[in-house]
């Protein structure tokens, strides 16, 4: 019985990383892998970007202003940062690439937490 409770208690996270994942797939995909060990692309390899130090993957060559943001990826950030990019760290290659939708960043910060 408990454990079914706790299924329950865990479906709409669930849910909304699904949601987020098909938005992610439609909007970051084409820059972005999410797959452990996948090679870089246009953008960093985000498995495993929550708690990472911002612009902290090694195998990514990112903008000065992502390697100098001296802080670390959580929820919050994150969704500030899709909101606009450039306005939370001015010069970053990403440029204006946001989610001007609030359900949908919403959705692929719990799809990233989901993804280790």
């Amino acid at each position: 019985m408990i454990r079914g409770v706790l299924l329950l208690l865990a479906l709409p996270g669930l849910a909304l990383a699904q949601q987020g994942q098909a938005v992610f797939e439609n909007h970051c995909a084409s820059c972005h892998a999410v797959e452990r060990g996948a090679p870089e692309q246009a953008g960093p390899n985000l498995a495993g970007v929550m708690g990472r130090r911002i612009g902290g993957d090694p195998a990514f060559g990112y903008s000065p202003a992502l390697e100098q943001a001296g802080a670390a990826w959580d929820r919050d950030r994150l969704l500030r940062f899709l909101v606009d990019p450039e306005e939370m760290f001015p010069g970053t290659w990403m440029g204006a690439n946001s989610l001007p939708q609030a359900a949908e960043r919403a959705a692929v910060a719990d799809y990233l937490q989901s993804v280790r």
